[in-house]
């Protein structure tokens, strides 16, 4: 179990946050067009996987903007936003922001994704959403980076995340 802050107050981190190293685990989300998307479909891909409370937030969608406007740049990379969103929210959003660079995934049909990446908000008002953090694999799902930021209020270390690849 991790912690980490929202305004200052501890909020409770539930399931094992990968590191560096690590074997990334196979999981399965649901796309916006409401298909499954698992990590294995990606396999030979490089992957950056944004992962944070709601696009609602203004901090989470700065987020999905950035990478979005990195993307475009990386060579064999995909971006995956992932969120507890529905995905017509998500749908909704990267419509509206014209935001096409970046694969938009929901724990809607894949909730031990929140436990096994270790981003399960536990207690406080954003219980049941996911912690924003930030890991980086390579083609064969290795972890090259991981960020798990210690205050879910502020943006991840995006130049950390791209000097990984």
């Amino acid at each position: 179990m991790s912690s980490v802050t929202l305004r200052g107050n501890p909020i409770s981190i539930g399931g094992t946050f990968p590191v560096k190293g690590d074997k990334a685990p196979a999981f399965t989300l649901v796309a916006k067009d409401l298909s499954d998307v698992s990590l294995s479909s990606l396999t030979g891909k490089r992957k950056i996987l944004n992962i944070f409370p709601s696009v609602d937030t203004p901090v989470c969608a700065t987020s999905i903007r950035t990478f979005n406007a990195k993307a475009s740049s990386l060579e064999n990379t995909v971006v995956l936003c992932i969120s507890a969103d529905l995905p017509f929210a998500q749908a909704r959003f990267c419509g509206a922001e014209g935001l096409d660079n970046v694969i938009s995934l929901s724990t809607l049909r894949g909730r031990e994704f929140v436990r096994n990446y270790g981003v399960d908000i536990e207690n406080g008002p954003l219980a049941g959403l996911t912690a924003r953090a930030v890991v980086v694999l390579d083609e064969d799902d290795n972890v090259l980076h991981s960020e798990l930021v210690s205050e879910i209020g502020q943006e991840p270390d995006y130049e950390a995340a791209l000097a990984a690849l």
